[in-house]
């Protein structure tokens, strides 16, 4: 019995040792098809760019085609969900993905459960701007503003699942205060809002935010991240502006849980020698954004994290 038990044992760790074998040698050879990149947005948004960006760059090192799919909204993201599991599909988006499930309860997905993380692309910087009639000028000024008189301020945004309105939230609820959020069917709408004086503030990705207050179209009141912005050096941080306040908007890549590890780690590999490449890099910069990278076990903790966090705060607000 003993000897039919080591041979039982024997036998299956052949087994698993042939199929570890097997799945890192086709990941050595992964892409073996087209590749199709899906984007929950439509074409031209900032996350089809990013898109278009790497895929011609993975076209060549993969030797393969390498195709962007605009499918905006939720279908787009659980067509990725439900796809092969074999890296072939993937999803590019933005960190909306992980509030899908707080503000749709009928989404056929679970943004965490049923994806893997890839890396993230890059971050993209956000500035509070306000119009310029609106009575509070400055950070101080607006934090002091709702506190005095609640719901006499309010923000704009395309939506609840847009980072716009995740920024938004996340200062309202850092300063404890009572921000009114005015959602708009699109980008462009939440911005002329602010423009035409209808609402009182955005939170602007920084190519826009520069554009409009040179054109005194707006205030430019604070940045969200940790640093000043080269490209604005005038405009201070929340927290010089007496706010410990940081928001980072990401762009990454996910692929469909069930994705074999090997194949995780080329493609994570190969993502981001592209991301890291010169050419790949100043495109993306010459794009207001701030290139980076992760493994694929960070992107993983970065998604759960934030997930965590995004449904508190969606809870604290009712949402």
């Amino acid at each position: 019995m003993k000897t039919i038990r080591k041979l039982w044992l024997g036998l299956a760790a052949l087994s698993a040792a042939s199929v570890l074998f097997g799945t890192q040698s086709f990941a050595q050879n992964f892409p073996t098809q087209r590749v199709t990149i899906v984007v929950p947005f439509g074409a031209g948004s900032v996350t089809d760019i990013m898109a278009r960006i790497l895929s011609e760059d993975l076209g060549r090192r993969w030797n393969q085609q390498v195709i962007v799919e605009n499918r905006p909204g939720i279908a787009g993201t659980a067509a990725v969900a439900k796809a092969t599991p074999d890296g072939h599909t993937i999803l590019l988006t933005s960190n909306g993905h992980t509030v899908a499930n707080l503000v749709s309860k009928t989404a056929p997905f679970d943004a965490v459960k049923n994806f893997a993380g890839i890396t993230r692309v890059c971050n993209v910087p956000l500035f509070l701007i306000s119009h310029p009639g609106t009575p509070a000028k400055n950070l101080k000024e607006i934090i002091a503003l709702a506190k005095e008189k609640p719901g006499t301020l309010n923000f704009s945004s395309p939506g609840l699942a847009s980072t716009t309105f995740i920024a938004g939230a996340l200062f309202r609820k850092t300063a404890g205060i009572n921000l009114v959020h005015v959602p708009f069917k699109s980008a462009p709408d939440a911005v002329t809002a602010v423009i035409r004086g209808d609402a009182h503030m955005y939170f602007a990705p920084v190519n826009l935010a520069k554009e409009m207050a040179a054109a005194g179209k707006v205030n430019a009141i604070a940045s969200a991240t940790a640093k000043r912005i080269p490209d604005m050096p005038d405009v201070p941080t929340f927290t010089e502006a007496g706010l410990p306040f940081v928001y980072d908007s990401w762009f990454g890549i996910l692929a469909p849980a069930g994705v074999p590890r090997p194949i995780i780690e080329k493609i994570n590999h190969d993502v981001v020698a592209s991301i890291k490449s010169a050419d790949i890099n100043a495109k993306l910069v010459a794009q207001f954004v701030i290139p980076v990278t992760d493994t694929p076990a960070a992107f993983d903790k970065i998604i759960r994290d934030e997930t965590a966090t995004l449904t508190q705060v969606f809870k604290e607000a009712g949402i």
